[in-house]
């Protein structure tokens, strides 16, 4: 800085020539001409030479960059090795580290420049499915990690699915709603099918008719990415990797994926509890604040099932989702309504809903007490079906089956136990278990604790002839023909 100092005063102030000043000082005259004009001192001006190779080639460099999405697609795409050889190929006299550099440099000036946001508390959610694996009562399965993220103060709410379904998708909303006390204004979600069926010009979407009832209902605004663009919110994508990374590994295990996904939401909880911002606020803090500004919650939750309307087979069988399902047997040929959520489905018929466990793709559930009115008449079918029937009924009639087969066989037993069966048909499960739990403790045939009770006619005295209002009729005893009995020997 003194020799910056001397040269201006001595130039400026005492009026000492450029020339002697340059010699006196051992300095360049460009460099007393500029400490004259005030550049920075110890700053080099940045000097632009000549690339006439870089030149020759430009635009055909960039004709090729900006072609190549014509004919490239997926994973084969041009690398700028490749483009250096295209361009020797075609009498370009050029350097690799030319090519890769401008490549480099094209990418760089086309790249999206993200824009820092403002969350502010209650207005935005985002929400995504993530694959995950888990064991299940010893057996590994691919599972869908459904995550609700509120961007002002991270809470995070996640929960496991069998699959990535409409209803999973619907059902995963009203858990976390239920679980954080509220609804965020908005929620960011990308073009998924059971949400978006169909992408139409810039963020405009045409809803699914359930998703557009699910939005209705919570009174929340739906939100897309733009079509294959991650980023646009990349909140929830980088969270659902860190869930991943940190409470899925090792591979969890549980006897079901309700119990997994109980134990995941508490662990996010806790974890709530102990992360803190910069500023030393934990995400439990900062929730409580944001809660606040949440949309309430409406009196009754949204019922994230799915409706159908299967028929009924001729076996009183129903096919919904890749599963089998059996209802009552009057029902066989009838178009019936079905509400298929995620673990259960609840199947209304004329008279009565059948409930049934959701099944995966070729799994079925059959009820064989639908079919009692069948099997009361087809002692064979009873047989084959026995095992499967019995331990759903109550525990008197496992011991009668036992003590009919160990009395008459297996053959002999189906027949017998047919009118059992008929029997629960006319007069209810819970009567004839009374009378069958009577008649094992009293050691009574069960063919005769099973037979209808005689009906006694009580006729009025004055609706009598007078000729018989006196006659008597003293009844008979089983001790009377035993005494008849000894008296002809």
């Amino acid at each position: 800085m003194d020799e910056v100092t001397v040269i201006r005063h001595r130039v400026l102030v005492q009026g000492v020539s450029r020339r002697a000043i340059a010699k006196e000082m051992g300095v360049s005259r460009n460099t007393v001409r500029r400490y004259l004009a005030g550049a920075p001192v110890g700053e080099r001006q940045a000097v632009t030479r000549p690339r006439p190779v870089r030149e020759r080639c430009k635009a055909r460099l960039e004709e090729l960059l900006e072609t190549s999405p014509r004919w490239t697609q997926g994973k084969q795409q041009l690398t700028a090795t490749r483009l250096h050889r295209m361009l020797r190929a075609e009498g370009f006299a050029v350097g690799v580290t030319l090519v890769k550099d401008y490549v480099h440099d094209w990418k760089r000036r086309r790249a999206e420049v993200f824009v820092p946001l403002i969350y502010r508390p209650g207005d935005l959610g985002e929400v995504d499915f993530f694959q995950v694996f888990i064991d299940i009562a010893g057996k590994r399965m691919k599972a869908w990690l459904f995550l609700l993220r509120l961007m002002a103060s991270g809470r995070d709410f996640g929960w496991i699915y069998p699959q990535q379904d409409q209803t999973c998708f619907l059902d995963g909303h009203v858990r976390a709603f239920t679980h954080l006390g509220g609804v965020p204004h908005r929620l960011a979600y990308d073009n998924l099918k059971p949400a978006v069926a169909r992408v139409l010009a810039g963020s405009e979407r045409e809803l699914t008719a359930r998703f557009t009832a699910l939005s209705n209902h919570y009174l929340f605004e739906p939100c897309f990415a733009r079509p294959a663009t991650g980023h646009d919110k990349g909140g929830v994508e980088a969270r659902g990797k860190g869930v991943r990374w940190q409470h899925l590994v090792p591979i969890p295990s549980a006897d079901g994926l309700s119990t997994a996904s109980a134990q995941l939401l508490a662990r996010l909880d806790s974890e709530a509890q102990s992360k803190k911002d910069p500023q030393g606020r934990t995400v439990a803090e900062r929730f409580l604040e944001e809660q606040a500004t949440l949309l309430p919650l409406p009196a009754l939750p949204f019922r994230a099932e799915a409706v159908r309307h299967p028929t009924a087979s001729r076996r009183a069988l129903v096919q919904m989702e890749g599963g089998t399902y059996s209802v009552w047997s009057r029902w066989a040929g009838l178009q019936l309504v079905a509400h298929v959520g995620v673990d259960t489905v609840d199947i209304v018929g004329p008279d009565a809903v059948v409930t049934h466990t959701k099944r995966r793709f070729g799994g079925r559930s059959v009820d064989y007490r639908h079919y009692l009115p069948e099997l009361a008449k087809k002692p064979q079918a009873l047989r084959q079906v026995a095992e499967v029937l019995i331990p759903t009924l109550s525990e008197p009639y496992a011991r009668a089956w036992r003590k009919l087969v160990d009395e008459h066989g297996p053959k002999v037993a189906s027949r017998l136990f047919a009118q059992v069966l008929k029997a629960v048909v006319e007069r209810g499960e819970e009567h004839v278990s009374r009378v069958l739990e009577r008649a094992l403790a009293s050691g009574e045939p069960i063919q005769l604790a099973l037979r209808p009770p005689v009906s006694e006619t009580v006729v009025a005295l004055e609706s009598l002839p007078p000729s018989l209002r006196e006659v008597e009729v003293a009844s008979a005893s089983a001790a009377s023909f035993d005494a008849l009995l000894g008296g002809t020997r």
